[in-house]
């Protein structure tokens, strides 16, 4: 008689919103480019969208289900489509955008809804020569965030400074699949077109350990980092069926685990919940989401089950733990992308208890960086800060991202003499620093101004309803 492994993981099941509590009439992103399309955390959901003329995407407040406006503002700023958005983990009014015009723009999102689009980024950075189709916030330091591109570079930034960090070139031979951080974010795990997958400590600006083909097909390899610090991998076998690995990087020839699973074409993205060290499986263009339980018995990576449904799905975000509803056994939250809506997708562990269940939400990680940009860089390493869902999560006040650029005039070579006569450069920065500080003030008028008119007519809405 088989004996049923033991799991408390065994019956999750997931289960569709109701028809209002979708977000309805989004026209998402045609781009072909292997991103999930949308992000989310517990404050905003993020969504690339269809737009004239450059790149947009849209951010709407959690709560605001239903029907999306037409007309509802969009952030807009990029002159060429937008290929991938990540929430900053530590300040969840902040959100960075890559694109096709070869910069990354990081954008601070109000609380209230803005009555124009959101055109002004907090900061532009620039250092790609081609389309940049990766971003990715370090896990536990502050302002510091990844880019990678179609150059085949791989650039770390401190978004406080606009300045880069490091630049790591002459590691991939080609275009650069994904990235991924490990959980103190020492780190680097990326897989190539050349069929490699790398680790990489990006301080050291060296490869830790490197694999030739962990997959033998020839499409796209997907690998994330697990808890442990094994590799979890996804691609394709030489017959185009879809496969899992783990690996252990420390002997990265033979795998710890390796299964098939179907014939598809769609790219698996993996979604790892560390906590309960659940992957989950989401293809583009398939209409379901696999999950496994990642355990130290064999065989190690652990089928749970399927959330299938009809139509397939054009992208996906994934909920951080602390935006979960831990009175429902809720332990995680899609956003699945459709041709027009997003629906969020919840899975669920089945419990007769109201309790708070103390084995389903162990202490996760809070929105508090545990490093400065400047101690990560010199070398430390911390966990993240963990905090408890006991009570639930309520989301911090917004605070403002600021930028400190160094002076740029103070890098430019002197004038020539018959300039100094014309228009002596010292004597004129108090008047610039004067206009500055008058745009700034105008700025902050307009937005007290556009919250005003929002909440007006947010009431008078309420009054004609």
């Amino acid at each position: 008689r088989r004996v049923v492994r033991q799991s408390k993981f065994r019956h999750v099941f997931g289960q569709p919103v109701k028809a209002d509590q979708m977000y309805e009439d989004i026209r998402v992103s045609k781009v072909t480019c292997d991103s999930s399309f949308c992000a989310v955390n517990p404050k905003f959901v993020a969504i690339i969208v269809e737009s004239g003329g450059g790149g947009a995407f849209i951010v709407l407040p959690l709560a605001k289900t239903g029907r999306v406006d037409k007309n509802h503002p969009l952030v807009t700023g990029h002159t060429a489509p937008v290929l991938d958005i990540d929430w900053c983990p530590h300040n969840d009014n902040v959100i960075a955008s890559a694109s096709e015009d070869t910069t990354v723009m990081v954008w601070q999102i109000p609380d209230y809804v803005p009555v124009r689009n959101i055109t002004e980024p907090v900061v532009t950075l620039e250092g790609h020569s081609k389309r940049v189709s990766i971003i990715s916030w370090h896990p536990t330091a502050r302002n510091v965030l990844l880019s990678a591109g179609c150059d085949n570079l791989v650039i770390l930034w401190n978004v406080g400074t606009g300045e880069m960090l490091l630049v790591l070139d002459n590691m991939h031979t080609d275009l650069i699949y994904n990235v991924g951080w490990n959980r103190n974010g020492s780190l680097l795990v990326t897989t190539c077109k050349d069929k490699k997958v790398r680790i990489i400590d990006p301080r050291k600006q060296q490869i830790v350990a490197e694999r030739f083909a962990p997959h033998e097909g020839l499409r796209p390899v997907r690998a994330i980092f697990t808890r442990e610090g094994h590799i979890f991998t996804t691609g394709f076998t030489r017959m185009s069926q879809r496969e899992l690995g783990l690996w252990d990087p420390k002997n990265f020839e033979e795998p710890i685990a390796l299964q098939e699973m179907d014939t598809s074409n769609g790219v698996l993205l993996p979604f790892y919940d560390a906590d309960s060290s659940i992957v989950y499986l989401c293809g583009k263009g398939d209409s379901s989401i696999r999950y496994f339980e990642i355990t130290d018995e064999a065989p190690y990576v652990h089928y749970l089950n399927t959330y299938s449904s009809k139509e397939p799905q054009r992208g996906m975000g994934f909920m951080p733990k602390r935006g979960l509803d831990v009175s429902k056994c809720e332990i995680a939250r899609f956003f699945k992308l459709h041709e027009r809506k997003c629906e969020p997708i919840v899975m669920t562990v089945p419990r007769k208890s109201d309790l708070f269940q103390d084995d389903l939400y162990p202490d996760t990680p809070g929105p508090e960086p545990a490093l400065e940009a400047d101690e990560w860089l010199s070398g430390k390493d911390a966990d993240p800060i963990l905090i408890s869902l006991r009570d639930g999560y309520v989301p911090v006040k917004n605070r403002e991202l600021k930028v400190v650029k160094k002076n740029i005039l103070d890098n430019k070579p002197p004038l020539g003499r018959r300039s100094h006569s014309v228009c002596d450069p010292d004597s004129s920065r108090p008047a610039l620093e004067e206009v500055l500080e008058e745009i700034r003030a105008l700025k902050e008028t307009v937005q007290a101004q556009e919250k005003r008119i929002s909440d007006l007519e947010n009431k008078l809405c309420q009054f004609t309803n």
